[in-house]
């Protein structure tokens, strides 16, 4: 049975689906969040300019400063920022023993696909241009953010960017046409992520004219062959179980080392409730000792 701690995490997906229904309820906040997760202790923050845009440093005390976790926040890439998420990250860069870098990418339907995809890449390079080893950074991101792990090694591939060190991937969004089974089998489990409300998000990314199948939007569709060391967490009541699981499958027959872990009776990145729920705190402590070797990171 789930934690009393980790039901936050469902009343949190229960208020976001009512919001959805009926946009005259004012219980969601967007920014409210990342009031799921605790403030970690002997964590530092320093907002700054990350290729134009808004970016922040966070940095627990003793931690490497040329290991890097580069995070790409979720949000349906509708949503989400610096401080939804920046004690999310700072929970797991302390027990990595690494700095971690966020940055607030343009958000859809404003700006829609593959504007995220650029702005990414973008913070992507920044870091490489500071002199940040590739083998010494590890993209994390959750939900959309998690399927933009994938697509940034693609873009930066295509580029002839060398790749990053390692990929952590939490409740990875991949799968624009909304296919995946577990659609079905964990439909009444999932309070908000039904086809309806994934296939709007997924809509409003594309654009008028965008293609669910774009490689570059969504890696289901993609060459994923030379891609990092991968570790996939997923929740096994969500909707987007199947998106891990599809993903994994075809990262490790592209020859990808792919690490895949499915938390039982756990919700879309239950990770946010870091610092309150042993869920959490116990993923992400996998998380830290899955990355740390790869990064070379002592703790």
């Amino acid at each position: 049975m789930p934690s009393t701690q980790s039901e936050k995490v469902r009343e949190h997906w229960v208020v976001s689906r009512r919001s959805w229904i009926d946009p005259a309820f004012e219980g969601k906040d967007d920014e409210a969040w990342g009031d799921l997760t605790a403030e970690p202790r002997g964590v530092d923050y320093t907002e700054v300019d990350v290729a134009g845009m808004p970016g922040m440093w966070v940095t627990p005390k003793g931690a490497a400063a040329d290991r890097v976790l580069l995070c790409i926040h979720g949000g349906g890439f509708l949503s989400g920022s610096l401080y939804t998420h920046r004690k999310l990250l700072g929970h797991l860069a302390k027990r990595a023993g690494v700095r971690g870098l966020l940055f607030e990418y343009r958000l859809a339907p404003v700006a829609t696909h593959p504007a995220q995809l650029d702005d990414v890449t973008a913070a992507y390079r920044w870091l490489l241009d500071r002199g940040i080893e590739p083998g010494h950074i590890a993209v994390v991101g959750d939900s959309a953010g998690g399927g933009a792990c994938i697509t940034v090694q693609l873009r930066a591939r295509e580029l002839g960017l060398p790749l990053p060190g390692a990929a952590l991937l939490l409740s990875p969004w991949v799968a624009m046409e909304t296919s995946g089974d577990s659609y079905r089998t964990n439909g009444e489990l999932d309070p908000f992520f039904q086809r309806d409300a994934v296939a709007t998000i997924a809509s409003a990314f594309l654009g008028e004219t965008g293609d669910p199948r774009d490689p570059m939007a969504n890696p289901l569709y993609a060459e994923l062959t030379g891609l990092a060391p991968t570790y996939i967490q997923v929740g096994g009541d969500e909707t987007l179980l199947d998106d891990a699981r599809r993903l994994a499958d075809r990262a490790r027959r592209a020859g990808v080392e792919v690490q895949l872990e499915v938390f039982p009776g756990m919700l879309h990145t239950f990770q946010m409730a870091a610092g309150r729920a042993p869920e959490a705190d116990d993923a992400l402590d996998r998380l830290a000792a899955w990355v740390r070797p790869i990064l070379h990171a002592e703790r």
